[in-house]
């Protein structure tokens, strides 16, 4: 599980695609090499990988992780390129300040941008979810968006829009999305079971 705090905004080292659907990955990382342990479960981009190899180049630490179909088909991941940032995250541990809300890392969709309004010192985003995960999102209720969690302001049907502050704008990659951009979506867990309480009554 995670929180949705970005503790540290990575960029992609390697990205080689492999047989059967599978796609190799490295990750440059400000986290001690020390603590990237074979095994070890990060969020990137709100999508959970595990750790499979890790390294340092020139004193950079790095990790690898593999993406299988199924995160291809439903995440940004399949089209992660060289150089690009991701917003990392490690897992909570027992005792951790929960910062955020419950992220659990995996991936319900992917949500469009579709506008950007620049304000002083802030950015008011408008997003469209899947039509099928849009039922999910509540005003004043949580997403994670790219990782990060964030509090729904407004929903207009599909669209809801959020407020990024200076802080968050500067340490992730919301910085420099832009209208047309496709974001991982994850909606709240205790949304996603209630509505399924609400089916099988």
């Amino acid at each position: 599980m995670f929180t949705g705090i970005v503790t540290d905004l990575g960029e992609i080292r390697s990205v080689e695609a492999r047989a059967n659907n599978l796609s190799a990955l490295s990750i440059y990382t400000r986290y001690p090499r020390a603590e990237l342990i074979d095994g070890a479960s990060i969020a990137c981009n709100g999508v959970c990988l595990t750790v499979v190899a890790a390294g340092e180049d020139n004193g950079r630490a790095w990790f690898a992780a593999d993406a299988a179909a199924e995160t291809l088909a439903i995440t940004t991941v399949g089209r992660w390129q060289r150089g690009g940032k991701v917003n990392l995250e490690r897992p909570l541990k027992i005792g951790d300040e929960l910062g955020g809300h419950l992220v659990a890392g995996h991936v319900d969709g992917l949500a469009k941008v579709v506008a950007r309004e620049d304000m002083t010192e802030m950015a008011r985003f408008t997003l469209r979810a899947p039509h099928a995960l849009a039922r999910f999102v509540a005003p004043k209720g949580s997403v994670a968006l790219d990782g990060v969690s964030l509090t729904v302001n407004e929903v207009k049907g599909d669209d809801f829009t959020v407020l990024i502050i200076p802080h968050t704008l500067h340490v992730t990659t919301f910085g420099g999305l832009k209208a047309g951009d496709d974001i991982n979506l994850e909606v709240d867990t205790m949304a996603r079971y209630a509505a399924r309480l609400m089916e099988t009554r």
